[in-house]
C-alpha cells in the first residue's frame, strides 16, 4: 500500500494499526497529538528550562500514553495522555533538576508556586503576595513559604560566580567563594584549653609555669631557666614530670558519651 494512501485513517484505525507493530501508525499518532504535549509543556517552562527540552519529555509521555492506551475504554485518548504526559514532565523536575533534594509533595508546590507567581504577576501587574499565592492555589501561607524557600534548591550556584556588589564596597574581581569564612585557630585553641585547664589541677604551680612559658610563650628551655633561675637541665625535668602527670590525669578522665 503507498503511503499517501494512508492518510486519512481515524484514531481507532491508527490506534488498530500500531498495536499490530504498524510504526508508521505509531508515528501518525505522535504527530497528531504532538500540539497536545507542546502545550502541556509550555505549561511546566521556567526560565531555566528551554522549551525543546520540556517538549522532549512531553512526547515521551505521549509515547508511553500511545502504547498504554486501551481503545476498548469508554475515554478520549486526550483525557487519558494528559496525565501520563504530566506526569512525565513531573518526574523530568523531580529527578534531574533540582540541585538538592527535595520532598516530591514539595516540588511540585514549588512548581505550581512558580505558575501562579507568574500569572498572578500578570495580571495584577505587580508581585503577588504570600496570602494572594495560598488564595490561588488552596493552601497555608506557611506552605507558599516553604515552597518559595524549596524553590532556592533547584540551582546550585558556583562558588566561582562574581561576587555581588554593595554599596560603597568594591567587589570586582571577587569570587562568591571570597565572602566565605575562613579557619580561625582561635576557636581550636579554645576547645584545647578548654579540654587542658582541668588537667592542671595535677601539676604543681612550678610546673604549670614551665608549661606555660614553654608551649604558652614558646621560649627556650634555655630561656625558661634564666626567667625562674634554675638550670636548662631542671626546666627539662620538670617539663618531663608535667606531661607525665597530665597524661595520668587524661587517662583517668571518663570517656565521652
Amino acid at each position: 500500500m503507498a503511503e499517501d494512501s494512508r492518510e486519512g485513517h481515524s484514531d481507532a484505525d491508527l490506534f488498530a494499526r500500531a498495536r499490530a507493530g504498524d510504526t508508521w501508525a505509531r508515528e501518525q499518532l505522535a504527530e497528531r497529538y504532538l500540539p497536545l504535549a507542546r502545550r502541556l509543556a509550555r505549561r511546566y517552562q521556567r526560565s531555566e528550562e528551554p522549551l525543546e527540552d520540556l517538549v522532549q519529555v512531553a512526547s515521551l509521555g505521549l509515547l508511553k500514553a500511545i502504547d498504554r492506551f486501551d481503545t476498548g475504554r469508554d475515554v478520549a485518548f486526550s483525557s487519558f495522555a494528559v496525565p501520563t504526559i504530566l506526569g512525565e514532565l513531573k518526574r523530568h523536575f523531580r529527578d534531574r533538576t533540582w540541585s538538592v533534594r527535595v520532598p516530591r509533595d514539595l516540588q511540585e508546590l514549588a512548581l505550581r508556586v512558580d505558575r501562579a507567581v507568574a500569572e498572578l504577576s500578570l495580571g495584577k501587574r505587580r508581585a503577588p503576595t504570600v496570602a494572594e499565592l495560598a488564595e490561588a492555589l488552596d493552601v497555608d501561607e506557611e506552605q507558599v513559604l516553604e515552597a518559595l524557600r524549596a524553590a532556592g534548591a533547584y540551582h546550585a550556584g558556583s562558588l566561582d560566580a562574581p561576587r555581588p556588589g554593595r554599596a560603597g564596597v568594591d567587589t570586582s574581581g571577587e569570587s562568591l567563594a571570597d565572602a566565605l569564612g575562613e579557619e580561625e585557630e582561635g576557636f581550636k585553641r579554645a576547645e584545647e584549653r578548654a579540654t587542658l585547664a582541668p588537667l592542671l589541677a595535677h601539676v604543681s604551680s612550678r610546673e604549670r609555669l614551665v608549661l606555660t612559658l614553654r608551649f604558652g610563650e614558646d621560649l627556650t628551655q634555655a630561656e625558661i631557666g634564666e626567667r625562674i633561675g634554675v638550670s636548662q637541665m631542671q626546666v627539662s625535668r620538670l617539663i618531663r614530670q608535667a606531661l607525665i602527670r597530665l597524661r595520668a590525669g587524661l587517662a583517668e578522665r571518663p570517656p565521652p558519651e
